[in-house]
């Protein structure tokens, strides 16, 4: 299924390119989220009409995603979490509780914006996490757990 990105994707294109995807990934979450269009003469003509205000959104969701990566550049959230002897949980610290701590300082942030490169927090200690706030864009972020 050929069709036309309207944002940019990471590890797809950018906005404007006309890709080939799988048709399961097109009809189930490109073409309803808005993030693409099929690639047919009469889409390619309106895109082709409609290229500069879609370019200068894009930059626009850019520029934010900027914004906000310099307004968490160097912060530390604290989560307190039981913890047995050694330091280790019981459980273990997700995403979830993060974007609610990062939310409570002043940052909104989605839970699906947060993934954590070294797996699951099941320790006391310094962990990082990124937020994921553009396709092109990844800030770090530190994620301080100790015990209650």
């Amino acid at each position: 299924m050929q069709v036309i990105l309207l944002e940019k994707i990471r590890h797809l294109g950018n906005v404007g390119d006309r890709v080939e995807v799988k048709g399961g990934y097109g009809r189930n979450y490109l073409l309803p989220k808005g993030k693409a269009v099929f690639a047919s003469p009469d889409n390619i003509a309106r895109f082709e009409q409609q290229r500069a205000a879609i370019e200068k959104a894009a930059a626009d969701t850019l520029a934010k995603a900027q914004a906000r990566a310099a307004a968490l550049q160097d912060v530390t959230v604290t989560i307190a979490h039981k913890a047995g002897e050694g330091g280790r949980l019981f459980g273990s610290v997700t995403t979830r509780e993060i974007a609610a701590a990062l939310t409570a300082a002043g940052h909104p942030v989605e839970r699906h914006e947060l993934s954590l490169p070294e797996g699951a927090i099941r320790n006391v200690g310094s962990f990082p996490a990124d937020v994921n706030l553009h396709a092109d864009l990844t800030a770090r972020i530190t994620v301080e757990v100790v015990a209650e």
